[in-house]
């Protein structure tokens, strides 16, 4: 009988916040605002919005700090991050806030190497 391949990984959860600053801001945020990455799903509260900018540059950063990352990785310590608009004064706080576990066989149609 031929022992079956373990094909589950991790990422985390992340929790993404807008901070406000002694700066003004410009663009749609609002302190407080939020939304929550589980896997590959983004999910904002009822009647929020989140500008398309923002999260433009986000989502690179996002999904590397869904992953496992050495303690002394910069995106292990760090949480702040600035609105891309260099006149916004808001900040975007990403906050690790669970693990998940995934099955390759269930998020790709490519096989893993034998």
């Amino acid at each position: 009988m031929e022992a079956k391949l373990d094909d589950s990984f991790e990422l985390y959860d992340l929790r993404v916040e807008v901070i406000g600053t002694e700066r003004p801001m410009v663009c749609n945020h609002k302190a407080g605002d939020y939304f929550d990455l589980k896997g590959e799903n983004l999910s904002l509260p009822e009647v929020q919005t989140f500008t398309i900018y923002a999260l433009g540059a986000l989502l690179p950063l996002l999904a590397a700090k869904q992953r496992m990352t050495h303690p002394n990785d910069w995106m292990t310590t760090d949480e702040m991050i600035a609105c891309p608009d260099p006149h916004c004064g808001a900040q975007f706080r990403v906050v690790r806030t669970g693990k998940r576990t995934f099955r390759h066989s269930e998020t790709s149609v490519v096989p893993l190497p034998s």
